[in-house]
């Protein structure tokens, strides 16, 4: 059983959200065991740290719902229940959804159709940038040509994601440098997110320049110096913030920026 006074972040992933999650199954899966998830979670989950309870969760639900990939998708949609239509709330009121982009994420590698869309519900409210990254190194063309269109997608949400999952240095997560040498697809992505006005996406694309700045300098500062010509406040808030640590530009280049009110 999970002890009273665990203050940590994983209290919330134990036997509370196996009762939790075999309510909302049970109403769109009739046969959900919801005995045995609940008891083998509250079994299993003593004494593992967050993120080994979230892949714990995962594993459960890959043993208690339906085999078909498929059948199981359709029916972890449609318990997500209403979009979140803020830039934040993602871990505090939909935490409960991290272990179902787990669950894409280790079982649904051979269905790219499928899990993509489950990745786009899943990031509609809580966040789908880690789930996406076995998919991106396995399927790189076509995730690529996914992403572009969740750029050009009027959620921002999913913006954020065709960024945020591209990241070579994305924090808690592997390397991913399927494109370190050849940058230029996430940069035909990244294009088409300098211009955005929504702060979440603009410090995703703003972490993720810097992120290149380390992995492949030479191409990255010619893309940032191509949109330094640009008069858009927010392409100049994006520079701002991705050079911010990493300075690339001349003393004349500093002070433009600084009279346009941008550093």
């Amino acid at each position: 059983m999970e002890k009273d006074n665990d203050r940590s972040i994983s209290k919330y992933y134990g036997t509370n959200l196996a009762e939790f999650l075999a309510v909302r199954i049970l109403d769109v899966y009739k046969e959900f065991p919801k005995k045995e998830y609940i008891q083998a979670i509250s079994r299993k989950c003593e004494g593992l740290s967050y993120s080994k309870r979230v892949e714990l969760h995962a594993d459960e639900l890959y043993r208690y719902l339906p085999e078909a990939f498929e059948e199981a998708a359709k029916i972890l949609v449609a318990i997500l229940g209403e979009e979140n239509k803020n830039e934040t709330g993602m871990f505090k009121e939909f935490y409960w959804i991290l272990p179902l982009g787990k669950y894409v994420e280790k079982y649904g590698l051979d269905y790219f159709d499928t899990s993509m869309f489950m990745i786009e519900e899943i990031t509609k409210r809580n966040t789908g940038e880690y789930a996406v990254r076995p998919f991106i190194r396995l399927y790189p063309e076509q995730a690529i040509e996914k992403m572009t269109k969740w750029a050009d997608s009027d959620n921002f949400h999913l913006r954020r994601l065709s960024s945020e999952g591209l990241r070579p240095k994305l924090p808690w997560a592997t390397k991913l440098d399927t494109f370190i040498d050849h940058p230029e697809p996430v940069f035909k992505i990244l294009e088409k997110l300098k211009e955005d006005d929504v702060m979440f996406v603009k410090k995703s694309v703003a972490n993720h320049l810097t992120d290149w700045l380390k992995v492949n300098k030479t191409p990255t500062v010619a893309l940032i110096e191509e949109w330094n010509h640009s008069n858009n406040k927010n392409t100049k808030w994006i520079i701002k913030r991705a050079t911010r640590k990493i300075s690339i530009f001349s003393d004349t280049d500093h002070n433009e920026l600084t009279e346009g009110g941008v550093l």
